[in-house]
């Protein structure tokens, strides 16, 4: 993988793990200072959209390592760091179905279960990408 390729992903990875962070913080963990108010924080919304809109740079820059790194080390049957590689791997499609599916569900019970599974398999994303990044490589 090129440095221009691996920049790439890290950028759109801290971009949306980022703006996805804050976000879920400001929505869940913010009192709004009006109790009438559907932000719990004035950039609330900002956030959400800088989320939304740099989650398309972060599927073109998996989609970029992914045949000559990713796909590459599992048809090889490389060990190096083997388990949080297929942690992101196995991750990543629901987390970006659920994102999908999130913003277009109408009814309430579907949102639910797509905000949660968006929450858990990103939050499991981020750990896989932040553990896979610090373990040491081996020779």
């Amino acid at each position: 993988m090129s440095r221009p390729t691996a920049w790439l992903n890290h950028f759109a990875a801290a971009a949306v793990g980022g703006t996805g962070l804050v976000w879920a913080w400001m929505r869940y963990f913010v009192t709004p200072a009006d109790e009438f108010s559907i932000v719990n924080h004035p950039w609330e919304s900002q956030v959400a959209s800088l989320h939304i809109l740099s989650a398309p740079t972060l599927i073109f820059a998996v989609g970029l390592i992914w045949q000559n790194h990713a796909w590459a080390k599992i048809r090889k049957g490389s060990r190096t760091r083997r388990k949080t590689g297929l942690l992101l791997a196995g991750s990543l499609f629901p987390m970006i179905a659920s994102g999908y599916l999130l913003q277009t569900a109408v009814n309430e019970t579907a949102r639910e279960i797509w905000l949660w599974t968006h929450l858990a398999t990103s939050g499991l994303w981020i750990f896989a990408y932040l553990t896979h990044h610090t373990l040491r490589r081996k020779g």
